[in-house]
């Protein structure tokens, strides 16, 4: 796996969770105070693409770590989650993290000497 397909997921993970954020705050001023109809329509336009550029990003990022169906899942549903973003992210991370480490040394082992 490629440290690129992490990075990717990451950027994603962190827009997505804010984005959520702001979405929920257009809602409060929409349906709290009868103010801001056309920002929170835009807002939840650019969320929803985003939500799916995300899903994508996550899902590849999945597959090549090889992930069990149940935590595919989770890391799915987590971008429209309020703050579950913020605490999934830095797991997975840690854990792509370390499978990308593993892989770039069994590429380094088996790389000739003075290369």
């Amino acid at each position: 796996m490629k440290r690129s397909v992490l990075t990717r997921y990451r950027v994603m993970a962190y827009v997505t969770a804010v984005m959520l954020l702001v979405l929920g705050t257009c809602m409060v001023f929409k349906y709290g105070f009868d103010t801001g109809d056309g920002v929170t329509l835009v807002v939840s336009q650019v969320h929803g693409l985003l939500y799916i550029i995300y899903l994508v990003f996550a899902f590849d990022l999945g597959q090549k770590a090889r992930w069990p169906f149940g935590k595919l899942l989770w890391v799915l549903v987590a971008g429209s989650i309020p703050f579950a973003a913020f605490f999934v992210e830095p797991r997975i991370t840690a854990e792509a993290a370390a499978l990308v480490e593993d892989e770039d040394e069994d590429a380094d082992a088996g790389a000739p000497v003075g290369a």
